[in-house]
């Protein structure tokens, strides 16, 4: 059994840096898909992927932009995984990176930072038909409109 104390993440201190994003409103960087930007991602439950040091960040691809508000986004890894859900992407900032296709995620746009690096086009398509392979693992749940608090439709993310 491994001890907890090796896992303690600090969900107060990300608690607080979110409250301050939050009231940056006046914040709205300009965006593109293909960028690999830092992104204040927090600490987040069990397995899924975190931000580290002072701003809770990690660099993200931006996968799709909706609006100047949100976007979808992928977190980049340096570990090596060679499966269908981790997609290198060639060295960023000095390291071989992946794109962690299975954890893409909806953000607010306040919560992106400094602009790293533009992926490649090829490389991008590439991203792009391994997540259409793959998307029915992933899944967005959306309240009904006018539904009660408990009704929820979901359905695969597909272009």
């Amino acid at each position: 059994m491994v001890a907890m104390d090796k896992f303690k993440k600090d969900f107060d201190g990300w608690n607080k840096e979110k409250k301050g994003i939050h009231s940056k409103s006046d914040y709205l960087p300009l965006y593109h898909e293909r960028q690999v930007r830092w992104c204040r991602l927090g600490v987040n439950v069990g397995f899924e992927q975190d931000g580290a040091g002072k701003g809770f960040s990690r660099p993200v691809l931006i996968f799709k932009g909706f609006s100047r508000n949100v976007c979808l986004v992928m977190p980049l890894t340096t570990s090596v995984k060679k499966n269908v859900y981790h997609v290198p992407v060639g060295v960023i900032e000095g390291r071989n990176a992946s794109v962690v296709i299975s954890q893409i995620r909806l953000i607010d746009t306040r919560c992106l930072d400094q602009h790293i690096a533009t992926i490649d086009k090829n490389v991008f398509r590439i991203i792009q038909k391994n997540r259409q392979r793959h998307a029915s693992t992933f899944f967005v749940v959306l309240p009904l409109a006018g539904a009660g608090p408990k009704v929820f439709e979901a359905f695969a993310f597909v272009n």
